[in-house]
C-alpha cells in the first residue's frame, strides 16, 4: 500500500481515531491533537463500521467508471499494431486518434515501452564442478590519474584531465572458486595479454589449479596468433562468448564492478600510480578473507582448498 506522501493519516492512526469513537471520546480537542478534522474522524468511523480493520486502509483513486474511455475494438487494432513494433506516434498518425489517448492505453496494457513487447530471456546460470575447469578473462579500460583527483571521486566534469589516456585492468577469475587474478599494464596488445596470461598461469598453479579451458570475448588481443600460440602450447581449450552478449561472461563482469566499487573508485586516489599500489592489498583481501556470496559466504581461497 502507498499512502500519499500528505497523508495526515495512516492506517494506525485511522485505527485509534475509531477506538476514540467507539469509546465517544472524540471530540475537537482530539481531532486538533491528531492533525485533522472533527469531520475526518466521522469518516473514518463511518468505513470502520461498514468494513472494519480492512476498510481503514487507503482506497484507489481511480473512478468507477469512466464513460470516456478507448472502446475495446479500438483498445485491439491500438494493441494489434503495438505489436508491429510502431510507436505510439505512428499509431496514433495511422488511426487519427490524439497520441496522448493512445499513450494511456499502451501505458494501461503494460506496452508503453518497446522492451516490453519481447519477454526476458531467463537467466542461465551455471558453475564449473572444479577449480580450473574455466577461467574467465577480461579486460577493464582505467582512465589514468593526472593532476589530482578525478571527477569519477569529486563529481566535477569540468576538470577532467584530457588527454590523460588509459591503463588496462586485465582480470582472470577462475568459475568455481572465483579466485582472481588482476594486473594493471599499460595497454591491451597481443603481446601484453599473452604475458598476462602466462603469468595468470602461473598464480593458479601455485594454488595447485590446473586451467583447462579460458573464455573470452571476441577482441581481436583474445583471436591473436600469439595468444592462440600460448594456448595451445598449454593445452588450454578457448572458448568465446556470443556477440553482444557481455552476460556469458557474467562473472568477469560482475568481478569488475566489485574490483571497481571497492578498489579503483572507493577512494580519491592522487595518481595512478598509487591506484595501482592500492590493489595487490585488496585483492588479496577479496581472494583469502572476503565473503562471498555465491559461495555461501566462503572466500575464493577457501573453496579452493576444500575441493583440492
Amino acid at each position: 500500500m502507498n499512502i500519499h506522501s500528505n497523508a495526515r493519516t495512516c492506517p494506525n492512526s485511522r485505527a485509534t481515531i475509531a477506538a476514540h469513537m467507539k469509546a465517544k471520546a472524540w471530540c475537537s480537542d482530539q481531532a486538533f491533537a491528531m492533525g485533522v478534522s472533527v469531520r475526518t474522524g466521522f469518516k473514518w468511523w463511518r468505513r470502520f463500521r461498514e468494513g472494519g480493520d480492512a476498510a481503514l486502509s487507503d482506497r484507489s483513486s481511480r473512478p468507477r467508471s469512466i464513460p470516456n474511455q478507448t472502446c475495446p475494438k479500438r483498445t485491439a487494432l491500438i494493441l494489434e499494431l503495438r505489436g508491429s513494433r510502431l510507436t505510439a506516434l505512428e499509431i496514433a498518425t495511422k488511426l487519427r486518434m490524439p497520441r496522448s489517448t493512445v499513450s494511456a492505453v499502451l501505458k494501461r496494457h503494460g506496452v508503453s515501452r518497446l522492451s516490453d513487447l519481447e519477454p526476458p530471456v531467463p537467466v542461465a546460470r551455471y558453475e564449473r564442478s572444479a577449480p580450473g575447469d574455466l577461467i574467465h578473462l577480461d579486460v577493464k579500460k582505467l582512465g589514468r590519474i593526472r593532476g589530482g583527483v578525478g571527477h569519477r571521486i569529486t563529481g566535477d566534469k569540468r576538470k577532467r584531465s584530457r588527454g590523460a589516456g588509459w591503463e588496462c585492468a586485465h582480470v582472470a577469475i577462475d568459475d568455481y572458486s572465483r579466485l582472481a587474478h588482476v594486473e594493471v599494464l599499460p595497454n591491451e596488445e597481443a603481446s601484453t595479454t599473452a604475458g598476462f596470461l602466462r603469468r595468470a598461469l602461473v598464480f593458479f598453479a601455485s594454488h595447485g589449479i590446473r586451467v583447462r579451458r579460458v573464455l573470452t570475448d571476441n577482441a581481436k588481443t583474445y583471436t591473436s596468433h600469439l595468444f592462440n600460440a600460448l594456448c595451445e602450447r598449454s593445452r588450454i581449450k578457448q572458448r568465446r562468448t556470443r556477440p553482444y552478449r557481455p552476460c556469458t561472461n557474467g562473472k568477469a563482469e560482475r568481478f569488475i564492478q566489485t574490483m571497481l566499487r571497492e578498489w579503483a573508485y572507493k577512494r580519491p586516489y592522487t595518481s595512478s600510480r598509487r591506484r595501482t599500489a592500492a590493489l595487490p592489498r585488496w585483492l588479496h583481501r577479496y581472494n583469502h578473507r572476503r565473503p562471498h556470496g555465491s559461495l555461501g559466504g566462503q572466500s575464493p581461497i577457501a573453496r579452493v582448498v576444500t575441493q583440492l
